[in-house]
């Protein structure tokens, strides 16, 4: 092969490609626990079979390759996986409950530092971010799998669509037909642009600067002031979901009063802005655990969308994030 490479470079030849394989099969699979193994799993075959790569296309294409059928087999076993509000309708106030549903499988989220390679393209770092929002994500589970990959590699990865033919052993006519399908189902499940968060500018950073203030202070006239009218709340992996400063308000002061007095620390996940929310201690030793990872959605100056992933075993350690706060230590 005219790229030759030898075991002992192919360990770190693979592992450049980590990253980025990680974002496709997150986007691929709504998971960052089911792409992480998708991932090692690409990593495995490839090893296995590196006798067999013939070199006629670049060891990158090959991983893809790979990657994709892994992620296939993984979409052909299961359910795709949804929002609250691709299940309901929002609920309002008065009738909120908070009903558990085991049986759905449940969009995740994920720090972006496992899915967004490094890149010196704004351009592309734009697309990239914007690729991996929680919304953007949740349309792309409405596609049937071959769709979906043709949709990420075509317009997030930017792969002709030769090479998309290729890679999916289909002809360009057929790739193209695919494309044009999946595009009009995006368009048709709405998916709204949200402001991404690298770099936040200065108005972003106030807005969140004066969010944190007003959930900490539970301030909800202050909150309100920062949300747009029709702003929804969800809480996965219950079903319910909110929409609007009444309903919004009405649940913060009511069921969500155990709220008060909570911090929230900065993270980024799903390339939007987002707070690790830690609530006061039960032990009554005035520190903070961990309640929520709270991914915060920005339109046009505004919240417009909270999304509290309250499974805080699984998303604490994924964002590397502490398991108690003590009182002094929470700094912004």
């Amino acid at each position: 092969m005219s790229d030759v490479l030898t075991t002992q470079d192919l360990d770190s030849r693979l592992e450049k490609h980590r990253t980025e394989l990680t974002g496709y099969c997150y986007r691929m699979l709504g998971s960052a626990f089911e792409a992480d193994d998708a991932v090692q799993d690409t990593m495995v075959r490839a090893w296995r079979n590196f006798d067999k790569f013939e070199g006629r296309s670049s060891l990158r294409s090959w991983l893809y390759r790979i990657a994709t059928n892994v992620c296939l087999d993984m979409l052909n076993a299961g359910n795709r996986r949804a929002r609250p509000m691709d299940l309901t309708a929002a609920t309002p106030v008065a009738q909120a409950a908070l009903n558990s549903r085991p049986e759905i499988t449940w969009l995740e989220p994920v720090p972006d530092g496992r899915v967004l390679p490094s890149t010196a393209d704004p351009a592309e770092t734009a697309v990239s971010r914007e690729s991996v929002r929680l919304a953007f994500v949740a349309a792309l589970q409405h596609l049937p799998p071959k769709q979906r990959a043709v949709l990420i590699l075509r317009e997030v990865l930017a792969w002709k669509a030769s090479e998309v033919a290729e890679l999916l052993e289909t002809t360009i006519a057929s790739v193209n037909s695919a494309l044009q399908r999946a595009r009009a189902t995006i368009a048709e499940h709405g998916s709204q642009e949200t402001d991404t968060a690298n770099p936040l500018n200065e108005e972003q950073k106030k807005l969140l600067e004066r969010y944190v203030a007003a959930f900490e202070g539970y301030d909800m006239t202050a909150l309100t002031a920062l949300l747009h009218e029709d702003a929804t709340l969800s809480m996965p992996p219950y079903d319910l979901w909110l929409r609007g400063h009444d309903d919004i308000v009405g649940w913060m002061l009511g069921v969500g009063e155990v709220c008060r007095g909570s911090k929230l620390v900065p993270v980024v996940a799903n390339g939007t802005p987002a707070f690790a929310h830690y609530h006061p201690s039960q032990s009554g030793d005035g520190g903070f655990e961990p309640w929520a990872l709270m991914v915060i959605e920005i339109v046009e100056g505004r919240v417009s969308g909270i999304t509290s992933f309250l499974d805080t075993k699984r998303w604490f350690p994924l964002f590397d994030l502490p398991e108690h706060l003590e009182k002094g230590d929470v700094a912004h």
